[in-house]
This record gives structure tokens, C-alpha cells and sequence, in this order.
């Protein structure tokens, strides 16, 4: 098994888009920037640069954690890694070959970087079936996809939650489902007292953050495991108050951190999120609903949507636009923490003594459940002036510090992807060993092996770099990093989950068996904390672009 040509033949293929990406760059620049406009005459290109940026910086890193055996990897991983590098450079070649002029290259550049005997043979040799096959038969021999590779804390800390998630969570994860009911509070007061809701919180302020050494593998440790258990009953529980946290570390007074912070860490305050609305969906920069300034404080106008757990939430961050001026567009934008009571219910409707009013009701879905997802009203809805973020200074910023907490809900949807990702390939796994068709086990065969081999080395090679991105987060880096790996593990979540499902054949489709619960569960991934397409082309794409010309 040669990393070496694995090396070379991925780094041919990473120089290729790289040549690709300063081409595109320059026929989207004006005035020496990126112009959208320009971007959106060809949409699909972009899309797929993106997407194929994604899929060899994921190949990159699996590379080197398949080789790293102080992880305790070995030829599974191995096998593993170069099958995934294989398809990778294959994708590549296919993808610029059917329209080379569009993405600014030619058949002979692809040719000459990715057309050699040398590169078909790497890429022969190790997508053959027989290749599936043997990887099939290691994880059913070993029993696992490969270590995690964690430190020996954070294996212990997978280890707790993973007990909590199986022993808590699993039990009560098809019920809720199935009858649209809330998280039970067995769920949250266990989460309360293990101080999951303090993860992305200082030590000084409550929670179990160091506060001189970041730590995001224990949240994403820990979210992966919830969301193995139950997605929409633990899965996504962190992510909310991650987001209002970061945005009161980064722009808060101290006197909000001394409130806030210390209560969210306790789970005394649970918080939701109202940032999208009808109209603008992604576009955050064009939220319309207002905060005019009245005596003490605020008073809030307008809808917001996909407000997921705003009922049981006793307080929503709502960015809003607080200053009046159209030209300052998302410069005019402020964050507001309302606080209402907390209910249990799929809709709400608290007028306040003032006279002030918020309603809201749960949208249906048809899955992400127990959590509820809203649509909120706020009509003359009063808050203080104490609950400003950043209070006058933090007038105008609501937007830059919301971004602050993007990154984190990014990673952590692809922690989230993971785990329904496990899950399902652990129901794949056992449903193929038990169930027989003609008079042998469904594992037996080769498509089945196949099938199974490809889940493995995605969720594997999608954990370790959702995990190489968490600690460049550590080091206050790797925003764009996180979006790559939103993107990816959001979209190839589908994909294994539904090959998960029919590996079940009939019983996969009926509700009898929880693998239908994560087919409707991961398709949440490439909506929720921005559509793929958003993410795709006004994140992404114009961000390699924008690196590309300088």
C-alpha cells in the first residue's frame, strides 16, 4: 500500500483545482474583487469547486491519519484511506473533464496532471470490488471503522457520553419521534447535570472550558455521540446556546458575560436562535425586522423562522435592525436577548404586562423532531436596554458577532452528520449480518459489501477531519475549514443514511425500524445552519476565489 503515489496522486489533483481556482478568480475579479454577479453566470461550477475542494481536503487528512499507527491504525484504515483518495482524484478528473472551457482549463491540462497510466493505475487498483470486499470483511472482523483518534481524556469523555446516549437518549429517541413530542426532561436535567451546556463556555464563567486553552473535540465529541443517540432530542442540544454564548464572549459587557454566561452553562436559560426569516432565508444581511428605541429599551416588530427549540426556550437571541438607515444594510443590524416564559408546547403566545407580545407555533417537519423547529411574532415586544449585546457599542455588530458563532454551528452540524452517520451504518451493519436472502446473509454479497466498505471510510474519513478542524478552531482558525466540512459531511450523510435504509429493504422504509428515522433526520444537514447552495457559493467558493487573487 504506497501512500507515497497517494500523495503525489492527490497533490496532482489539488494543484489542478488550485490552477483552476486562479483561473476562475480572474475571470470573476473587477476592480481587483470577486464579483457575485460574475459567479452566479455559471452557478453549477462554483458548487462543484466547491465540492471538490472539500473532498480532497477530507482525503488529505484521512491520508495522514491512516497512516499515523500511534492511533493504533493499521491495514483496514489503510485500505480505507486510499480507496477514499482514489475515488477523490477520480471525481476530480471526471468533474473538469466534462467541461474543461467552463472551469477555465483544457482537456490537455487535465491530461497531463491527471491522465497518466501511472494515476489510472492508482486509481484502478485500489476502487476495485475485491478492494470493498476485503474493507467489509475488516470491519466486520474488527468490529469498528478505526480508532477515533482522540487523546486518552477525550476518549473517557466519548466514552460517558456515549453510555449516556445509549442509556438516556436511544430509549425514549423513536417515541418522541414518532409522536412529535418534546425533549423529555430526563434528557435535559442529565445534560444539565453533566455540564453539557457549559462546553463552549470560560471556566470563569461557569462553565468547563479552559479559559487559556480552547477545546472544541470535547463538543464535538460529545455532539456526535447525543446525535448517534437522537438527533433531534440530544444531537443539537449544544449548538444553541454555543452561538449566544460566543456572541456575548465576543461582544458582550462584562456585566452581560456575568449574567449570561454562567446561566446558559447551568442550562437555567435555554436559548434558541431567531435569526432566519421568511423572506431572506440564509441572506442574514437582509433581515427586516425591527428594534425601535423606545424609553429603557427596545421594542421589537416583524417574523422571524426556524426558530428550532424556541418554545421550550426561556430566552432567544433575535438579531434585528436597530438602525434605521437602508445603505447600512448589515452594518445596521444589533443583537437583542428576549426573554419569555418557556413552554412544552408546539405553540406559544405571552403578552407581557406592558402589553408587548410574542407568539409562536412549530412548523411541521418530517424529521428533526423533539426539539420543534418555529415560526415567531413580535409585536411591540419589550426588551431592556441591559439585554443589547455590547450595549450602545454593540450597536451595528449584531451581525459580525452572530457570525462569531456561524463556525461553531457549522462544525458542529458536521459532528451532528457523523453521528447519524454512525448510527446508521451500525443499523446497516447488523441488518445485512441478520437478514438472510437466498439462503445466505445479505453481507455476503458483494454490493452489499461495497455499500457498507463506502459508509465506513466516509464516516471515518469525515470524522477525522471535522476533528483536524476543531483544533485549528482551538487555535482561532479554520473558519472556512469548518464550512468545507459542513458542506461535505452534510450532503454524503444522505447518501449513507439512504443506503443504510436499503440495506433494509422493506423494513427500512416502515418505522419499525429507527433507520428510517435517519434517512428523514440527515436530510436537516444541507438546510439547517446554511443551505448548501448558500454555503456553497457565497462562502466557499467566493472565499477560495478571493484567496486565489491575492
Amino acid at each position: 500500500m504506497d501512500k507515497t503515489l497517494a500523495e503525489k496522486v492527490l497533490g496532482s489533483a489539488a494543484s489542478l483545482v488550485n490552477e483552476v481556482t486562479k483561473g476562475l478568480a480572474q475571470k470573476c475579479s473587477e476592480n481587483n474583487s470577486i464579483s457575485v454577479k460574475k459567479m452566479d453566470e455559471n452557478q453549477l461550477v462554483f458548487y462543484q469547486l466547491s465540492w471538490l475542494t472539500s473532498e480532497l481536503r477530507v482525503a488529505e487528512v484521512y491520508l495522514q491519519y491512516a497512516w499515523n499507527e500511534s492511533l493504533g491504525t493499521g491495514k483496514m484504515e489503510k485500505k480505507m484511506a486510499l480507496a477514499f483518495a482514489a475515488e477523490t482524484v477520480s471525481h476530480v478528473r471526471s468533474e473538469l473533464m466534462n467541461r474543461p472551457e467552463e472551469f477555465t482549463t483544457s482537456f490537455e491540462k487535465i491530461q497531463s496532471a491527471l491522465g497518466s497510466q501511472e494515476t489510472q493505475n492508482f486509481i484502478t487498483e485500489n476502487t476495485k470490488i475485491e478492494v470493498y470486499s476485503e474493507i467489509a470483511d475488516l470491519i466486520h472482523e474488527n468490529g469498528h471503522i478505526g480508532p477515533y483518534g482522540l487523546s486518552e481524556d477525550h476518549e473517557s469523555f466519548r466514552d460517558t457520553f456515549k453510555k449516556f446516549a445509549e442509556d438516556v437518549v436511544m430509549p425514549h429517541a423513536e417515541h418522541t419521534h414518532r409522536e412529535d413530542e418534546t425533549i423529555p426532561e430526563e434528557i435535559l436535567n442529565g445534560l444539565r447535570d453533566m455540564g453539557c451546556f457549559g462546553l463552549c463556555i470560560p471556566e470563569t464563567y461557569g462553565g468547563i472550558q479552559p479559559a487559556d486553552n480552547p477545546d472544541n473535540i470535547s463538543m464535538l465529541v460529545v455532539t456526535e455521540e447525543l446525535s448517534r443517540g437522537g438527533l433531534g432530542i440530544a444531537g443539537s442540544l449544544i449548538t444553541r446556546p454555543e452561538i449566544v454564548s460566543k456572541a456575548i464572549l465576543k461582544g458582550g459587557t462584562e456585566a452581560q458575560k456575568e449574567k449570561w454566561l454562567n446561566a446558559l452553562a447551568t442550562g437555567e436559560k435555554m436559548a434558541a436562535v431567531a435569526v432566519t426569516e421568511p423572506n431572506y432565508g440564509s441572506d442574514v444581511a437582509g433581515v427586516s425586522v425591527t428594534a425601535t428605541k423606545v424609553e429603557g429599551g427596545w421594542k421589537i416588530n416583524g417574523v422571524k423562522t426556524w426558530c428550532t427549540f424556541a418554545g421550550y426556550a426561556n430566552v432567544l437571541l433575535v438579531l434585528c435592525r436597530t438602525e434605521a438607515d437602508p445603505k447600512l444594510k448589515h452594518k445596521g443590524l444589533s443583537i437583542l436577548l428576549a426573554e419569555k416564559p418557556s413552554t412544552r408546547e408546539h405553540s406559544f403566545d405571552y403578552t407581557q404586562p406592558e402589553g408587548g407580545r410574542v407568539e409562536g407555533k412549530a412548523i411541521d417537519t418530517i424529521g428533526y423532531r423533539g426539539m420543534h423547529s418555529y415560526e415567531v411574532s413580535f409585536q411591540d415586544y419589550f426588551v431592556p436596554d441591559e439585554n443589547l449585546i455590547g450595549g450602545e457599542e454593540g450597536r451595528g455588530r449584531g451581525f459580525y458577532l452572530q457570525m462569531e458563532g456561524f463556525a461553531g454551528g457549522r462544525i458542529q452540524t458536521a459532528a451532528r452528520a457523523n453521528g447519524v452517520m454512525q448510527a446508521a451504518f451500525e443499523a446497516g451493519l447488523r441488518y445485512a449480518n441478520e437478514r438472510h436472502v437466498f439462503q445466505k446473509p445479505i453481507f455476503d454479497y458483494n454490493l452489499s459489501k461495497y455499500k457498507l466498505a463506502r459508509m465506513g471510510m466516509i464516516i471515518q474519513a469525515s470524522r477525522q477531519y471535522t476533528n483536524f478542524v476543531g483544533k485549528l478552531l482551538d487555535e482561532h482558525k479554520g473558519q472556512m475549514e469548518a464550512t468545507l466540512i459542513k458542506f461535505y459531511a452534510s450532503k454524503i450523510a444522505e447518501w449513507v443514511c439512504r443506503e443504510a435504509m436499503q440495506i433494509h429493504g422493506g423494513m427500512g422504509y416502515a418505522e419499525e425500524y429507527a433507520v428510517s428515522r435517519y434517512y428523514v433526520d440527515s436530510r436537516v444537514f444541507s438546510i439547517f445552519e446554511g443551505a448548501e447552495e448558500v454555503m456553497a457559493l457565497r462562502v466557499i467558493a467566493k472565499g477560495l476565489l478571493e484567496a486565489a487573487l491575492k
